[in-house]
């Protein structure tokens, strides 16, 4: 089984603030990097390091090819993505001393994904593959258009969540992955509590898993409830970690773990990535998160 994500790369320009810049505040960062990105590439890279195979599909500026390196250190394959006269996409991120983040970006070279490139990949791919997407590229809706034709299943994490976007697109979605945010967001609501009965009601035979930050995470699917508990550690950085536990989820339900098992083991990884600072280099491997489990008698 291949994941075959269609996701972003940036370049992530990364600020260590006290507190997020005001409206006509100057201020001084403490502390600066500049690191592999993107949504989509995070979730690739963790996908990679839980031991799933992963072909990363996008586009980068062709200056900007060594990017490809930290990808292929992490086995995601990334023949499928292009080189562009386009400028790479980069985001500005600000975190602070609570180790919240703020996110500007720019979607340069990952808005150039092309019909021929989408069914190139797919005509490759194989019934029991899946095509993992987030909300950081163009074509979003022709790709689960043409995935579903390939017979494909379906993972979308709709991050930056637009439900105008998102809602045409549920009836050929397999897995939605959204936080609380989101799933208000996408029900037009103002509680965790609406927004959960909302998506069992509306979408019963859907797929959901629900992040609900340091409370852990709900995975919902015919009238069933299935709730795992976040690990109890000290956060410096939270940039990756939405990404980090996406990437483990989705590895370990193509896995022969039960659903709980997966919830638990992609917690771990996403507790482990928050403990580090950075995006792509903050998410760990699978040797690692087992080790944290053993650790934590999980």
């Amino acid at each position: 089984m291949i994941v075959y994500n269609f996701g972003s790369i940036n370049i992530d320009h990364v600020y260590r603030v006290s507190h997020f810049v005001r409206p006509g505040e100057t201020m001084t960062s403490n502390n600066y990097q500049q690191v592999l990105g993107g949504k989509g590439a995070n979730q690739s890279i963790a996908l990679g390091r839980a031991q799933c195979s992963v072909q990363h599909v996008g586009a980068i500026s062709k200056t900007d090819s060594v990017l490809l390196n930290t990808l292929n250190d992490s086995d995601v394959s990334t023949k499928h993505v292009v080189l562009s006269d386009v400028p790479t996409g980069h985001a500005i991120i600000q975190v602070n001393d609570d180790a919240e983040n703020a996110i500007v970006l720019f979607a340069g070279a990952n808005h150039e994904l092309s019909l021929a490139q989408i069914d190139d990949v797919l005509s490759q791919a194989n019934e029991e593959d899946w095509v993992l997407l987030q909300n950081e590229t163009n074509n979003i809706d022709l790709i689960v258009r043409r995935a579903k034709h390939f017979g494909l299943s379906v993972a979308f994490n709709p991050a930056p969540m637009n439900a105008e976007i998102v809602k045409p697109l549920i009836n050929d979605i397999d897995l939605l992955i959204v936080n609380e945010v989101e799933a208000m967001d996408l029900c037009d609501v103002d509680s965790v509590a609406l927004a959960q009965a909302s998506l069992q009601t509306n979408y019963p035979n859907l797929q959901i898993i629900l992040t609900l930050g340091s409370q852990g995470v709900r995975y919902l699917h015919q009238g069933e409830i299935t709730e795992v508990s976040a690990f109890k550690v000290d956060a410096v950085d939270t940039t990756a970690a939405g990404d980090t536990f996406i990437g483990y989820a989705l590895a370990g339900l193509q896995s022969s773990l039960s659903i709980e098992d997966t919830l638990r083991q992609a917690c771990a990884a996403s507790a482990l990535c928050v403990m580090e600072h950075g995006a792509s280099s903050a998410i760990p491997t699978l040797s690692q998160v087992a080790d944290f489990m053993e650790q934590h008698n999980a």
